[in-house]
């Protein structure tokens, strides 16, 4: 499920990019990996005996990124209906259980995603090289392949290790040019159909996906702008592939009675009754009969207040986490709540540590097998392993968007500003928080002698803005 967004533009020596630097080196990122992690990752990849290379692969990413989890081919189906194949990268041909690449993947977990740069799970020379799905290179991966009927519901599932070999590393400006312009050859035109048959089963099982916005900072004459990326319909289409492959693997995991599944609670109703504030100080109209699914899909991502709302939403799935279960024992809750489906994490081994068993579980799944040892001994461990990482990925995403705030905002203290307050300290009602209406930030208030009023607008005056600290402070004015 999506995170923030946000991309810095400008010089390296640039205040804001100082003040990333700093928070890496605040933090202890790891931005280089051990000599002997480099060793194991320049070995020879463990390869698969089936041949898949003669399938006439895509992958669909923005522009600049080398990092390819995934391959995809679209075809119709002799019968009626459709057959997805979905190479994803396979990072545990690489990787020796118990060796240094294994311990340092435990380590870092994630992927971290820093507005002017990433710090990998994976040394480059695997996650941009050998076990990329680069165009024209041979490489393993995990092959899904999946079989939906006329209305795009699926009916069969298989997957198996693979050799592949793309064809084509596709953006998705240009693939939404193709098929808008009905130019587009078939494998590519039927993620369109596809996908638009997902959505509608979406909605109809009650799951929510979130366009979120990419947000820009641009530095133009030592001042910062804020502008947002509205994602592309292709986009969405191309996140209801990723979606499938997820929902198949989590019903291989509950049929064999073992698996990591990615489970949502239900949104708590303070968490949206925060979010409904949010919409009032955006002027976005929420009525009390709208649900937060019907709303989300009304929402035009072009607009800049709607793009604002809809980074807030991520808010919803912080309550995320990894849900491990064995022996045929069930777990109480098997869902995600914005899939409304059961789903687990397996299509991005390249930048996610659970993928990576995910994978090996729905492998031994279609053969009928116990899932390997080490995957087994780990498991146990990964929900609390991917919960650190993640909470380290959300300090990251947090600590970020404060610089990025600070710097917005940097010219401007003792400007006036509307706003609406959407949180209020229970113990100290003179503190809380203040959404902007424009620009579209969230920042402290405080300093007031009478208690904030939730849920009301109010001007507020800005007493700080220092990028270097990541601090933003408003008072009422």
């Amino acid at each position: 499920m999506p995170r923030r967004h946000i991309r810095v533009a400008g010089a390296p020596e640039a205040p804001l990019r100082a003040a990333l630097r700093a928070l890496r080196t605040e933090l202890g990122v790891p931005e280089t990996f051990s000599p002997e992690v480099l060793e194991e990752a320049a070995r020879a990849p463990r390869l698969p005996s089936y041949d898949a290379t003669d399938i006439p692969l895509f992958t669909i990413d923005p522009p600049a990124s080398t990092d390819l989890d995934q391959a995809m081919h679209l075809a119709r189906r002799p019968g009626g209906g459709y057959r997805v194949r979905y190479a994803i990268a396979d990072i545990a041909a690489f990787v020796v259980p118990g060796g240094a690449l294994d311990a340092e993947a435990h380590r870092r977990v994630t992927t971290l995603y820093f507005p002017d740069e990433r710090v990998p799970l994976h040394p480059s020379q695997l996650s941009e090289g050998a076990a990329s799905l680069l165009p024209d290179q041979t490489c393993p991966a995990v092959l899904w392949t999946i079989d939906l009927d006329a209305d795009g519901r699926t009916e069969a599932t298989d997957v198996r290790r693979a050799l592949v070999r793309s064809r084509a590393k596709l953006d998705y400006a240009h693939v939404q040019k193709e098929i808008g312009a009905g130019t587009a050859e078939e494998p590519l035109a039927l993620l369109k159909g596809i996908g638009e048959l997902r959505e509608r089963l979406e909605v109809e099982r009650g799951g929510i996906s979130l366009n979120v916005p990419e947000q820009e900072i641009v530095e133009r004459d030592d001042t910062y702008e804020l502008a947002y990326r509205a994602p592309l319909p292709a986009e969405g289409w191309n996140a209801q592939i990723s979606l499938l492959t997820g929902m198949a693997a989590a019903d291989l995991m509950l049929a064999h009675g073992t698996g990591v599944l990615r489970t949502l609670p239900a949104a708590p109703d303070g968490a949206v009754g925060r979010l409904r504030r949010t919409a009032k100080a955006l002027r976005i109209d929420w009525p009390h009969h709208v649900s937060y699914a019907e709303l989300i899909r009304s929402l035009d991502p072009h607009r800049p207040h709607h793009a604002a709302f809809l980074q807030e939403c991520t808010t919803l799935l912080r309550g995320a986490g990894y849900t491990v279960f064995r022996d045929g024992v069930l777990p109480a809750v098997t869902s995600h709540a914005a899939v409304a489906a059961p789903y687990a994490h397996c299509t991005a081994p390249l930048r996610r540590l659970a993928d990576r068993y995910a994978a090996e579980i729905c492998l031994a799944a279609v053969a009928n097998q116990a899932p390997p040892d080490w995957v087994l001994a780990a498991l146990d461990a990964l929900p609390k392993e991917m919960a650190d990482g993640n909470r380290r990925a959300g300090t990251v995403e947090r600590e970020c968007v404060d610089i990025v705030e600070a710097a917005l905002l940097k010219d401007r203290v003792g400007d006036v500003f509307e706003g609406c307050v959407v949180d209020v300290q229970e113990h100290e009602p003179t503190v809380g928080t203040v959404q902007l209406e424009s620009p579209a930030v969230f920042a402290r208030i405080e300093g007031g002698t009478a208690p904030l009023p939730l849920g009301e607008r109010l001007r507020v005056r800005l007493t700080r803005a220092d990028p270097g600290t990541a601090k933003v402070q408003f008072a009422p004015a």
